[in-house]
C-alpha cells in the first residue's frame, strides 16, 4: 500500500494496493512522496526493500494504521493485527511528518 503525501499532488491523500505473492511474482516501486505499509495475509512473509538512500533516523516519520481520513483496508481484521508499539503511537495522517511537496 502506498499513499501520495506530495502536498498539492491531484491524488494527495489517496492510497494506492496491490496484493504480491510468491505466486504472482509482482513487485512494487514506491517513489518518494509517498508512505507505505504492508499487512501479512499468510502465516508467514519475506519482506525486501531496496532504498535510494542510507537510512537517517532523523528522516524517519509515519501514519497510524488505522487513519479514519486514508480509511485503508489492511484486508485482515483491526483485532487480529499484529501492530508494533512504535507503529501504534504513529500521528494521523493530517498531523504526520511531510516534507513533500509536488
Amino acid at each position: 500500500m502506498a499513499v501520495d503525501i506530495r502536498k498539492n499532488s491531484p491524488t494527495f491523500g489517496k492510497y494506492f494496493s496491490i496484493e504480491l505473492s510468491g505466486e504472482n511474482k509482482k513487485q512494487l516501486l514506491i517513489p518518494q512522496g509517498f508512505a507505505h505499509g504492508f499487512s501479512v495475509l499468510s502465516p508467514t512473509a519475506a519482506v525486501m526493500y531496496k532504498c535510494d538512500a542510507l537510512y537517517s533516523k532523523e528522516s524517519e516519520g509515519g501514519i497510524i494504521f488505522n487513519d479514519a481520513v486514508l480509511n485503508i483496508d489492511w484486508k485482515i481484521p483491526e483485532a487480529e493485527a499484529v501492530v508494533s508499539e512504535k507503529d501504534r503511537i504513529l500521528p494521523s495522517f493530517k498531523d504526520c511528518k511531510n516534507n513533500f511537496e509536488r
